[in-house]
């Protein structure tokens, strides 16, 4: 069978057949078909398919496939409508750990990169790595001046490796896109572009620098939250130097040690510090697994490897908080409304069908235990449940749930009694004050002023408009009623006050133009037509003003 759109090149051919191969494997054997792709599996022996694999099977079987799709795994770990909550949270897991690359290779992209040798620029560097990652490796070193620095180096050659994996996988999203009602649901053509653009910011180690500055000044006012700080003059696009951080991971903490710590304190700080980034700052570091969190020296906790974060624009920040309150509230029918508000609707929305499965999933959670809840994951539910019904959340909600989840096993590891829920609804309302005084900062309103010079000076246009469409009987009403009769007989009321109006209006005018005519006729001392033209428009007025306020009240709750 013909796979037309996709490219006879060995390589990619080999790619095909590896995806071809996981997708065989996890119950798409039809897609596989669809696609075109069961010719590349000939002579190849493949799983029986009885039973569903485990969660961490998919885990492992893309950290085999290479960086490109250990990265895709953790980009598919923010898709709640596209994978079960138990995949989404192996693939949140990746150890993205490999084999490191040789010392002769490091020397050789820092020469490239600042045109000295290590140990012109260096003190110390250590030729064994202290972490090895499948886009790079970092060393310890120290400097000429005595600081002690984390270097990371980018892997040789990675960005050639991943430009074909990912030149495999759009090729496969093309042909899935226009050959498949899955394709033409989700646009995977589209997600492996944002894919693209995701992994050449990652690639970049100049925007991580960028991102370790802006979240340690955001934090600074949390005094047990370190963010390891940047050496600008040794940093490039494929190095990074930075303070090293002295610690161990969260995880490898011992019973004894956390006999010494106040871990409660500790595990509030952290989650406070992530509801500001989150909720006041709309940047947060979007990968806080043990991994990435570490255990200072001091009894401090350190922020490692920043070069996954999130940015959310205010809406979004406002519609997180009030989400994440109706949850630990227990308001399932409101957190259904603001998923419906966040998301983006299919054709096939269901949206009695979601209210009834968020209101389940929200009760449900509220008679569990405290070592038992788990609000990040009440969130990535949420996100399933959208999309099982028709709603493709926004990817920020579940990378929010992801990070919850992965806050709740950390701020665990420091305090086992720590209970996220009572955290957020006691951090809630003080949010809602913070959110609100950062709405008047002076921008802020200079941008209301605009925006309102902006209405006053267009709205004598906008009128005039108006009434040149009343006028030339332009205007039209879109109404959907039942009671035909009390629309006509509430049009005939509104035309009668603006016929009354007008003559209100007209006796007004011509009292005005009669002032200048002199009578004998005179009242009060005027003109005495005048003044009868003003004594009736005004009877007339203070008689409809009168009309207006005994007649038009609102109905009477029954």
């Amino acid at each position: 069978m013909a796979a037309v759109g996709l490219s006879l090149r060995p390589a990619r051919l080999k790619r095909y057949k590896d995806v071809a191969r996981l997708l065989f494997k996890y119950g798409r054997t039809r897609l596989v078909a669809r696609a075109g792709l069961e010719d590349a599996l000939a002579g190849e022996e493949l799983p029986s398919g009885a039973g569903a694999p485990a969660p961490g099977e998919l885990a492992a079987d893309l950290e085999r496939l290479g960086p490109a799709f250990i990265k895709l795994g953790q980009v598919l770990s923010t898709r709640a409508d596209l994978l079960p909550p138990a995949y989404l949270e192996a693939l949140s897991r990746l150890q993205d750990s490999v084999e490191p690359f040789s010392f002769a290779d490091v020397e050789r992209v820092i020469q490239e990169d600042f045109g000295f040798r290590l140990s012109k620029g260096f003190d110390t560097f250590d030729a064994e790595p202290i972490a090895a990652a499948s886009l790079g490796q970092v060393h310890r070193a120290t400097l000429r001046d005595g600081r002690d620095v984390a270097v990371k180096v980018q892997r040789p050659n990675i960005r050639e490796g991943l430009a074909q994996d990912l030149a495999a996988m759009e090729d496969i999203a093309g042909f899935l896109d226009r050959h498949t009602s899955a394709g033409r649901q989700f646009d995977f053509r589209e997600m492996v572009r944002e894919f693209r653009r995701t992994l050449k910011q990652e690639l970049d180690y100049r925007r991580e620098a960028q991102n370790l500055v802006r979240l340690a000044d955001n934090l600074s006012t949390f005094t047990r939250i370190v963010i390891p700080r940047p050496v600008g003059d040794y940093s490039s696009a494929r190095v990074l130097t930075m303070s090293f951080i002295r610690g161990r991971k969260i995880t490898d903490i011992t019973p004894l040690v956390r006999q010494d710590i106040d871990g409660m304190t500790l595990a509030q700080e952290l989650f406070r510090a992530y509801l500001h980034q989150i909720i006041i700052d709309g940047f947060f570091h979007a990968d806080p697994h043990p991994g990435n969190v570490f255990m200072t020296d001091d009894g401090r906790i350190a922020l490692v490897d920043l070069g996954m974060v999130s940015r959310l624009s205010p809406a979004r920040q406002d519609q997180l908080l009030k989400l994440l309150l109706a949850i630990s509230e227990g308001d399932g029918d409101r957190a259904a409304t603001l998923a419906l508000q966040v998301g983006q609707a299919h054709d096939d929305l269901d949206e009695p069908g979601l209210r009834r499965h968020v209101q389940e999933l929200v009760s449900g959670y509220q008679d569990l235990s405290l070592e038992q809840l788990q609000i990040g994951r009440i969130v990535l539910e949420i996100s399933a449940a959208a999309g099982q019904h028709g709603i493709r959340l926004p990817s920020e909600l579940t990378m929010l749930g992801k990070t919850l989840l992965n806050l709740d096993q950390v701020g665990r590891t420091l305090a086992p009694d720590f209970d996220v829920n009572a955290a957020l609804r006691r951090e809630g309302p003080q949010l809602m004050q913070q959110r609100m005084r950062q709405s008047l900062s002076s921008a802020n309103v200079f941008a209301a002023a605009l925006e309102t010079k902006e209405f006053v000076e267009q709205l004598p246009g906008r009128v005039n408009r108006l009434l040149d469409a009343v006028a030339h009987n332009e205007v039209k009403l879109k109404i959907e009623v039942i009671d035909e009769g009390a629309v006509i007989q509430g049009l005939q009321k509104v035309a009668n006050r603006i016929t009354l109006g007008l003559l209100l209006a007209s006796l007004i005018i011509g009292a005005a133009m009669l002032m200048r005519v002199e009578t004998r006729f005179r009242l009060f001392g005027y003109p005495g037509f005048a003044m009868v033209f003003f004594l009736v428009a005004a009877g007339g007025g203070i008689w409809l003003a009168l009309n207006i306020l005994s007649s038009d009240r609102p109905p009477r709750k029954r």
